[in-house]
């Protein structure tokens, strides 16, 4: 099964997205956009900057937990992964955003 990203409203009524890959786990979540636009151009830029390399900005929580930004070519931060137990698991989940995004399918809660 191939990934998706899923746009929904949250609780503050701000649109966020995650991608989740084909077993269904989530490995990219955004931050809360005022416009349901600006949450689709979120994604398109997930779906182009996930193929750079240079894009993912590999780092630490503050108790050491392994995670990645995924960043636009501004800079400006796009999506966050979940903490990792480790770094090898944390480079598995950035593999699993390049090959997911590029190709996966939009599920849009909001309608």
């Amino acid at each position: 099964m191939a990934g998706k990203f899923e746009l929904y409203e949250d609780k503050a009524g701000e649109y966020r997205f995650r991608l989740k890959a084909g077993n269904g786990e989530i490995i990219l979540a955004s931050e809360g956009y005022k416009q349901k636009a600006s949450a689709l151009n979120g994604i398109e830029s997930v779906r182009k900057n996930s193929a750079i390399d240079d894009r993912f900005e590999r780092k630490e929580t503050t108790s050491g937990k392994p995670r990645f930004n995924l960043k636009a070519s501004n800079g400006q931060v796009i999506g966050t992964s979940e903490s990792y137990s480790s770094a090898s698991a944390r480079d598995n989940g950035i593999a699993s955003v390049q090959k997911n995004a590029p190709d996966a399918s939009l599920d849009d809660q909001t309608a």
